[in-house]
């Protein structure tokens, strides 16, 4: 199947062909044709299957089709995600395929002063993409209404619950309308999350594709047994191995992450820390420069690394184990995806045998020990 084959229009064609983007994903093909009948859809599907794409594309298709020319702009779409950081990657993608449109769109977010993004709301805004604080804050302010909403989207809606933000959907729900569509998302499906989807879903499209625990099955693992001490040694060799590739190496604590930059950096080998005490600029700079990879090697706790999305990123390095086997399966995701290989090396130390234990039991695996 092609993207054409699901009846995308002509200007959102050219745009994912200019990105090389023609066959779609699983989620991208079970999903796309019921949304564009404006039907509520279900979606179980991890970060990195393809699934803005799944909620972006015919939300842009039925915003251009809908819209008459000419009429005062008002936020018909609203994206409502976890973090700042997946927020602004939405409205990053949502700018690719819009590109030959005439749509407007704009991201809002906390951690920043929030003057120029009023400015861009209050010069008319189709599709607005936000995190929960900023948007709530601004229609206490009055700056923002969500009355003419006609697509929601709930994204991640697990990390919601997991961050604390369920009682601030749960405020926001009543100030949409009653009738719209709502494409609701979420990686896995525990029963808070279960009850909040049939609360705001109307007869949905269940849409669902390959677990995670079967996805990491593609990428190459390997346990170093190390006590804690030497990790840092081990760290700076196996960089120094991987010298041209784009590694995302992983510490369980803020302090920790810059621990570790202070010591690559010490090293010679360039690097940079993202985490909740870094200001919202630093941390997109460190993502951007990432991404474009005039930095090779950044160091996240796992909250900072929710919004990192990089179709080709070579390795992953556990440098301490998550408390939680879950995370684990997550963070590994973040490589081999896309159709390319992937690889994550995970330090373990004798504390964190019983964390290893965990982490075989929920994949069904036995990792191998690396030599």
């Amino acid at each position: 199947m092609t993207f054409n084959e699901l009846e995308i229009m002509e200007p959102i064609l050219r745009a994912l062909s200019e990105k090389g983007y023609t066959t779609p994903t699983p989620i991208q093909e079970q999903a796309i044709i019921p949304a564009l009948h404006n039907k509520d859809i279900l979606g179980l599907a991890q970060t990195g299957t393809g699934k803005t794409a799944a909620f972006a594309i015919p939300i842009i298709q039925q915003l251009c089709s809908d819209r008459p020319l000419g009429k005062k702009r008002e936020i018909r779409a609203l994206i409502l995600t976890p973090t700042r950081e997946l927020a602004i990657q939405i409205d990053d993608s949502i700018r690719e395929y819009n590109k030959y449109t005439r749509l407007r769109h704009t991201v809002i977010f906390g951690g920043v002063k929030q003057h120029a993004q009023v400015n861009t709301l209050k010069g008319g805004i189709d599709i607005l993409v936000a995190t929960p604080g900023r948007l709530l804050d601004l229609i206490g302010q009055g700056i923002i209404t969500l009355q003419h909403i006609r697509h929601f989207v709930l994204d991640e809606a697990d990390r919601m619950l997991d961050m604390g933000f369920i009682h601030d959907i749960k405020r926001l729900l009543p100030l949409l309308p009653k009738h719209k569509q709502t494409l609701f998302f979420s990686a896995t499906m525990p029963d808070s999350i279960a009850t909040l989807s049939r609360t705001i879903l109307h007869k949905p499209v269940r849409v669902e594709v390959t677990p995670v625990s079967s996805v990491v099955e593609i990428i190459d693992q390997r346990i170093y047994l190390v006590e804690k001490p030497d990790k840092k040694d081990l760290l700076i060799d196996l960089l120094k191995q991987e010298r041209d590739k784009s590694v995302l190496v992983f510490s369980r604590t803020k302090h920790g992450a810059d621990k570790i930059a202070r010591i690559l950096t010490k090293a010679g080998i360039g690097s940079a820390a993202i985490h909740g005490n870094k200001s919202q600029n630093a941390r997109q700079r460190a993502l951007s420069e990432f991404k474009a990879r005039t930095t090779k090697v950044l160091i996240a706790t796992d909250i900072a690394a929710r919004g990192i999305d990089i179709d080709q990123l070579d390795l992953v390095i556990n440098y301490d184990l998550p408390d939680v086997a879950e995370t684990y399966v997550h963070r590994i995701g973040r490589t081999g995806r896309a159709g390319n290989s992937g690889r994550a090396l995970t330090f373990c130390t004798s504390e964190e045998k019983p964390m290893l234990r965990d982490i075989q039991k929920l994949t069904g695996r036995k990792l191998p020990i690396a030599n």
